[in-house]
């Protein structure tokens, strides 16, 4: 759901272009930084358009601003300016570290702020990457792809086990935020551990860039974002781009997706019925409001900011679809358009699995607080009656599925970690049946 402290502290809002043209946005997102970094929110709120001044209170900003605090002093590099329609979309990179967060703003042509968020850019973990054991690089090599050819076309990388095929294949499905293609959280690479690892199984294994991380500015100016542009457009595309690959079984091609991809693969598999097979990973079944409202928990957030994410969050709940040009909405750090809120209301993806036929497998972590056991049982509630969806759950692993001890914390995230050969034993022989 939200895979790392970055996107629960800051998360991307997605707001309308106005007419215009913009006078000097880089100097006006520049001011809005300075003023953030020196913790003048009363200041900074005064650059704000009126909507997102309403839904961005200044103990919000506070909060956030104590998270940006804790990370020490950052070297502030060069904005970055893309046209959205008639607005411009500055992100300036703030290097930390262990992260880099992306100051990221819409000015409008009045020199007004109409979009406010920060998401991280990347992580420099404390010790780089190095291959898990169970990844043999002898066995598979890899090669560049490029999943559709539209204005939202997305590198991929393909690995392909060595040896005569056809293999089966299986697409990788990001969870929720500016996702790289090997699913970067801190210390783990959780899409390159297990693309090494299933390729080393005899699995083809197609990853790609998330569309908000490759068009982040472009992203955030569409008026009507949905999960459709998020997520499951381009997995259906990446799923078609894999069957045409000479050593893949175009009959035997699955998907995989992690926190919200397994929210969303029941949608994918409606979608297409080609679909060998599902693999959920902590697929999360609460809706996006009261996820956030249960992690703040989790994490200790004061009780007066609570208050404020249930009221917020209640004002999600009474959307109704004649609400779509509505101003974007907030909970906690999340601001997104109303047509996004609308798209996820009243989503069970338990329900549409129930509806699917294709088999299932639906692994999750116990000390998970991010995706947790209860939304587990539920996918079990659901689907236990099925014999083709087996379960699978790991006492010692967290939302990335690296094994921890003790109570999960984001802090851990920033540790160097692989995903559990276990995890990877129970996707390949899912697989391979």
């Amino acid at each position: 759901m939200l895979s790392r402290i970055a996107c629960i502290l800051f998360s991307a809002g997605l707001l309308m272009a106005q007419p215009t043209a913009v006078p000097d946005p880089g100097s006006a997102a520049r001011k809005a930084l300075d003023l953030f970094l020196g913790q003048k929110y009363a200041d900074l709120r005064q650059m704000f358009t009126p909507e997102v001044a309403a839904g961005v209170p200044e103990e919000q900003l506070k909060g956030i601003g104590s998270g940006i605090q804790a990370l020490g002093a950052p070297k502030i590099g060069d904005p970055q300016v893309n046209p959205v329609g008639d607005n411009r979309v500055v992100v300036i990179p703030l290097t930390f570290s262990k992260v880099v967060i992306g100051f990221q703003v819409t000015i409008n042509p009045g020199g007004q702020i109409a979009g406010f968020f920060l998401r991280q850019l990347s992580s420099t973990p404390a010790v780089p990457w190095e291959r898990p054991a169970y990844s043999k690089p002898d066995s598979f090599k890899e090669r560049d792809v490029t999943v559709g050819s539209d204005e939202w076309k997305l590198p991929g990388t393909l690995t392909v086990p060595a040896g005569k095929g056809p293999f089966p294949g299986i697409v990788l499905v990001h969870g929720s935020g500016g996702n790289d293609r090997d699913e970067t959280v801190g210390g783990a690479k959780v899409f390159k551990d297990l693309a090494e690892g299933l390729a080393s199984r005899g699995i083809v294994v197609l990853r790609y860039e998330k569309r908000t991380r490759q068009y982040s500015g472009k992203m955030a100016g569409l008026a009507n974002f949905t999960v459709k542009e998020e997520t499951t457009e381009d997995a259906l595309r990446a799923a078609a781009l894999l069957r045409t690959q000479p050593e893949v079984d175009p009959k035997r091609v699955f998907l995989l997706g992690h926190s919200l991809g397994g929210n969303m693969a029941p949608r994918i598999a409606q979608a297409d019925a080609k679909l060998a097979g599902l693999v959920i990973l902590a697929g999360n079944v609460r809706a996006l409001e009261d996820a956030i409202i249960e992690q703040s928990e989790y994490l200790g957030a004061p009780a007066a900011d609570l208050q404020v994410m249930r009221n917020q969050a209640a004002k999600v709940k009474a959307l109704e679809p004649a609400d779509t040009d509505a101003p974007p909405l907030r909970v906690g750090p999340v601001s997104a358009p109303v047509s996004y809120w609308l798209d996820l209301k009243g989503y069970d993806p338990t329900a549409l699995a129930k509806k699917l036929t294709v088999p299932m497998l639906i692994l999750q972590g116990e000390r998970d607080y991010q995706v947790t056991m209860k939304e587990f049982e539920q996918w079990k509630s659901a689907l236990s009656a099925r014999k083709n969806v087996t379960f699978r759950s790991y006492p010692a692993l967290n939302h990335l599925f690296v094994a921890g001890e003790g109570k999960s914390m984001p802090a851990e995230y920033e540790k160097p970690g692989h995903v559990a050969p276990e995890v990877i034993d129970d996707i390949a022989k899912f697989v391979a049946k």
